[in-house]
């Protein structure tokens, strides 16, 4: 079968299922809407619907990015405009359907805006001024399409690409690719074309194409959004790469975790090999390409493109040594193109619209877009797709909404636990490859945690070091003895019994580690040591001389009390919410005080005293 009869077809079923008169209500169905009830507010639509005998198609689409609002549900009404309602609960649901659907009312109460379609079918809101700061190429049709329907993405341009793929010589798509300047996009960075272009002289077959959508940070979720709302969009760049290089199969490799990424891909595969895009003959070319889903194994050094591969082969995952690269000898010691699946998605529109259009966008030495997933003290949570060499103050603030309670911001944490902080003094620093490996951090795959002045720098460090330390695959001293090291440093630390001289030693181990280690995970661990120090010496010190915790978050360096002025003593909430017995009792006087030598450190206490008294305080030393 043919593009253009393919494309025909899905058409003509697309535009009959959304230009058919009957109202039309898209619901976000990824993880983020899930998980706050959108399958509850379907149920509770399609009760509704059938109360009323009303005619309305219900879509489940994936994410548009703006996790905050979800439940995220936009109602297509014939004469009106297409309106978007946040945060939306079954019990809401009946008073949209009453009054929107019956008697014409658009509930303005509950809305958050309108969605509209740019010229190039790229969707916004356009009362979220958050829209106007993005470029979307990479998720272009998230939120806005099903993503268990492939006429969806097909009847908006979807394997157009790949259609005209097929016709040049290999080497001129190649030559797009390299001109493009696209870099992985998956934390390293390397050339794209340079990697595709030693895969493809590489004479030895077989061949074969992996994408890695191992995302295993903490606060990063853009692989998993991108496979949950567009999954056709990275097959279709994988299948591309597969042509250019001479591969007739292929693996996405998925981390376990994500069983809804995993069941949309081997819904998308299915759908793809019944149009003729997967499979034997595609699209009547004579090309061959057959195509895996793999669940991992749900190992962070998993992630390490020599580890992934010893995990589809069957082997505990571990890095190897390079050389040679996997483009040379990789899957069963044979060439192997391995990219990230944010890569394989902007390889569809570089093919359609030159390498000339990307690189107008970006910088100098980084290129088109990047995708970046918003997390931690910022207001606005979710994902974001921007040119690289957008400043980072402008995707925390103007994107992001700023910072939780208008609290001032401390550090972004980027790149993940391979990552480093950057200080709020350098909030205008550009979003790309090198401007941030300046500072001491990566990009990494997107991860980008906000911190406000509740962070204590001290702990942050300690938190990703026992991520990593956890996580390390042991292969290599450096990181299974070093990582362990500095974490043992790191605890002393925050207990308040570190010494002066542990900065020094952390500063050398953590060079040390970096210069040693076997893979990149090892190589990038000590970074959140490195940028703290770096950056936020002064904490370190205070939990080593002042044996305080400024941040006032390092239990064994904080203590809570009761201001007797402030305390009625009518009133038990502490008492009866305190997990220790008699740590909080009256004395002498028959004032409350808690036992500094029982007392847990929960807070507890604090909690629960009614704020009209505000009796209990917590304070930053022992």
């Amino acid at each position: 079968m043919k593009y253009d009869e393919i494309k025909a077809n899905a058409k003509l079923i697309y535009e009959n299922k959304m230009n058919d008169g009957a109202t039309k209500i898209l619901i976000g169905t990824a993880t983020c809407g899930i998980s706050v009830g959108a399958m509850e507010v379907i149920l509770e639509f399609e009760r509704q619907l059938k109360r009323y005998n009303l005619e309305a198609k219900i879509i489940k689409v994936g994410c548009l990015g703006v996790c905050f609002l979800e439940p995220l549900v936009c109602v297509m009404k014939k004469d009106y405009p297409s309106i978007c309602y946040k945060n939306v609960t079954p019990e809401l649901v009946s008073k949209l359907v009453r009054n929107y659907l019956l008697e014409d009312d658009p509930c303005l109460d509950m809305a958050v805006g309108t969605l509209e379609f740019k010229e190039d079918n790229t969707p916004y809101i356009p009362e979220l001024s958050r829209f106007e700061k993005e470029t979307r190429i990479i998720l272009k049709y998230a939120g806005v399409i099903d993503p268990e329907d492939i006429n969806d993405y097909i009847a908006l341009g979807g394997y157009k690409g790949l259609n005209k793929t097929l016709n040049p010589k290999k080497e001129e798509i190649l030559e797009v690719i390299n001109n493009s300047g696209l870099r992985g996009l998956g934390g390293a960075g390397f050339p794209t074309g340079r990697k595709w272009e030693t895969c493809f002289k590489t004479d030895d077959f077989p061949k074969y194409i992996i994408a890695n959508g191992d995302e295993g940070d903490p606060g990063a979720f853009m692989d998993r959004i991108l496979l949950e709302s567009s999954p056709h969009q990275v097959i279709e760049g994988m299948i591309i790469a597969a042509y250019t290089v001479g591969a007739h199969q292929g693996y996405i490799y998925v981390r376990a975790e994500y069983p809804l990424a995993v069941e949309r891909l081997k819904i998308a595969l299915n759908q793809a090999k019944e149009y003729n895009l997967l499979g034997d003959n595609i699209l009547e070319s004579g090309f061959n390409f057959e195509l895996k889903v793999f669940p991992g194994c749900g190992a962070f050094v998993a992630g390490e493109e020599t580890a992934l591969i010893y995990s589809i082969e069957g082997e505990r995952p571990s890095p190897r040594i390079r050389p040679p690269y996997p483009a040379e000898k990789g899957l069963f010691e044979k060439p192997t193109i391995i990219n990230n699946v944010k890569t394989y998605a902007a390889i569809v529109p570089i093919i359609l619209n030159g390498a000339d259009w990307f690189t107008q966008m970006g910088t100098q030495n980084s290129k088109g877009t990047m995708v970046f997933c918003l997390a931690g003290r910022v207001k606005e949570s979710g994902w974001v797709e921007v040119k690289m060499g957008m400043p980072l103050k402008e995707v925390v603030f103007d994107i992001g909404g700023g910072i939780k309670g208008d609290k001032e911001l401390k550090a972004v944490q980027i790149g993940g636990p391979s990552g480093g902080c950057v200080p709020a003094e350098f909030i205008e620093t550009p979003v790309d490859f090198d401007s941030l490996q300046s500072l001491g951090a990566i990009m990494g795959s997107g991860g980008l945690i906000v911190l406000d002045g509740n962070s204590c720098m001290v702990d942050v460090a300690k938190y990703f070091l026992s991520f990593i330390q956890n996580e390390s695959c042991g292969k290599c001293t450096f990181c299974r003895v070093g990582t362990k090291q500095l974490l043992l440093i790191l605890e002393e630390i925050v207990k308040g019994k570190g010494k002066l001289e542990d900065l020094d030693l952390l500063q050398e181990l953590a060079i040390d580690i970096k210069e040693g280690a076997l893979c990149g995970l090892g190589k990038t661990a000590p970074n959140p040591i490195l940028t703290t120090l770096r950056y936020f010496k002064d904490e370190y010190i205070a939990h080593i001389s002042e044996k305080r915790c400024p941040a006032k978050v390092c239990r064994e360096l904080i203590s809570y009390y009761i201001i007797p002025e402030k305390c009625y003593r009518g009133c038990d909430h502490c008492v009866l919410k305190c997990p220790v017995k008699d740590c909080i009792k009256p004395n002498e006087k028959g004032l409350k005080v808690i036992d500094q030598e029982k007392c847990l450190k929960c807070g507890n206490c604090l909690e629960v005293c009614p704020k009209e008294y505000d009796a209990v305080i917590k304070v930053d030393k022992i």
